[in-house]
């Protein structure tokens, strides 16, 4: 952390330190700030100035684009109660008890315990799990292992909590499966938690049931927990189906954070959930609920008639709608890796079976006057109006990566232009990079 803000009082000065990880959306908002509204492109050998649509393939919303939807059961759901006028006042911090109790039900489906109401925290979204989560760990001298590549708002809150951060790899050319032995070296007396991300982001790997046994054993013999991020929870398209990390609960404690946001195509409802999978009573302490339940006094959760649509939303949407959404990534993530095999100085070492996004490796020595990451990106966005993530943003450095989730014609289009782009920068003069 270096960058300092003083604040100047009447009789003393508080210095305070801000963060200076980095931040997907900050990025982002860099990388479009430098779009060019006009590209120069030759025409008939001819040199002239065209307008490009701006095509973003670096934020994890499907909803800007028309062929992902939401059910329209969610849209009455939430029309219904806001029009009963029945949930304009405060909801109890921790989360209505009907919409506790739907999450509970949803999630019990696939578990050999039964989840019940007080499992379940009601949050604004998944990220306020994540923050909800390692606030109500931390403690001094804590740490948390954190994958790399991984979802860098773990890092952020970490940070704001003083809690030390170790990353353990992933491992690409195994499905970008969790290196345990990495984890077992990291571990201590003071680790509070493993984090694991399943569907992955950024990967767009699913781990097996065997994996995520392996996983929970460990935790167990480290004598810590599991933090399962299940935010893309059932959206897997490859051969191995998606397995909540709570199954294992009566091995290691889980904490579970998922939201309606990625499976219902909602992210702007803001509506998530923080849930306890813990059979053998680790989490039923007194202290520790009371703990979450005062730091949701503090939070406070999404809006009181978007928590009453939740039940409703939950029972009511149909599975063809699941699996619509499904068909159309497994659909788009075909597109994007068939497009990749055409650029040599990008490639997938694992092609992706769930979630929004993939991580493709640029290969530098192929391309001339591109340094790393960061300068590849800002220049296809200047060059291109393409937006991709550089790799540094999840970890990986001299790695992109690309959000699948688009309509074909303009993924089609962004990778075109990935690929002009990088045949441009090639070394080589026969037009391919």
């Amino acid at each position: 952390m270096d960058a300092n803000l003083v604040i100047d009082g009447v009789n003393n000065q508080v210095e305070m330190e801000t963060p200076n990880n980095i931040t997907i959306k900050g990025i982002l908002g860099l990388l479009m700030a430098n779009v060019d509204t006009e590209n120069e492109e030759n025409v008939n050998n001819n040199k002239k100035m065209v307008k490009k649509k701006v095509i973003s393939l670096g934020m994890g919303d499907p909803t800007a684009y028309s062929c992902f939807h939401s059910p329209d059961v969610a849209h009455d759901a939430v029309l219904e109660t806001l029009g009963s006028h029945k949930f304009n006042g405060y909801s109890p911090t921790v989360g209505l008890p009907q919409t506790r109790k739907a999450i509970a039900d949803y999630l019990s489906r696939d578990l050999p315990d039964k989840l019940c109401a007080d499992d379940v925290y009601v949050t604004a979204g998944c990220t306020q799990a994540i923050e909800t989560a390692l606030s109500i760990l931390a403690r001094p001298g804590a740490n948390i292992l954190l994958p790399r590549p991984g979802f860098p708002i773990y890092a952020l809150c970490a940070a704001f909590r003083h809690i030390e951060v170790r990353y353990f790899d992933l491992v690409p050319d195994k499905g970008w499966e969790v290196d345990l032995n990495a984890v077992e070296a990291l571990a201590d007396r003071n680790t509070i938690a493993i984090v694991v991300i399943n569907p992955g982001n950024p990967c767009g790997n699913v781990y097996s049931y065997q994996h995520l046994q392996q996983i929970a054993e460990t935790a167990k013999k480290l004598r810590t927990i599991v933090i399962a991020d299940e935010v893309y929870g059932h959206l897997a398209f490859g051969a191995k189906p998606f397995v909540p990390m709570g199954v294992f609960g009566a091995i290691a404690p889980v904490v579970t954070l998922g939201s309606l946001s990625k499976r219902w195509l909602v992210p702007g409802w803001r509506l998530g959930w923080l849930v306890t999978n813990d059979p053998n009573g680790t989490f039923k302490n007194p202290k520790f609920v009371e703990r979450i339940k005062k730091y949701c006094d503090i939070c406070g959760g999404p809006a009181t008639f978007i928590q009453a649509a939740v039940p409703r939303i939950i029972q009511q949407t149909e599975d063809v709608f699941f699996g619509k959404t499904i068909n159309l990534l497994k659909w788009t993530a075909d597109i994007c890796c068939e497009k990749i095999k055409e650029i040599p100085c990008i490639s997938c070492p694992h092609k992706p079976e769930g979630s929004m996004a993939v991580m493709v490796k640029l290969n530098l020595s192929l391309l001339t006057d591109i340094s790393d990451d960061i300068d590849f990106c800002f220049k296809l966005a200047k060059e291109e109006s393409v937006i991709l993530l550089p790799g540094l943003a999840v970890g990986l450095k001299n790695w992109i990566r690309i959000t699948f989730a688009a309509d074909p014609s303009s993924l089609k289009e962004a990778l075109g232009r990935l690929k002009s782009f990088c045949q441009r920068h090639s070394y080589q003069q026969n037009g391919c990079c």
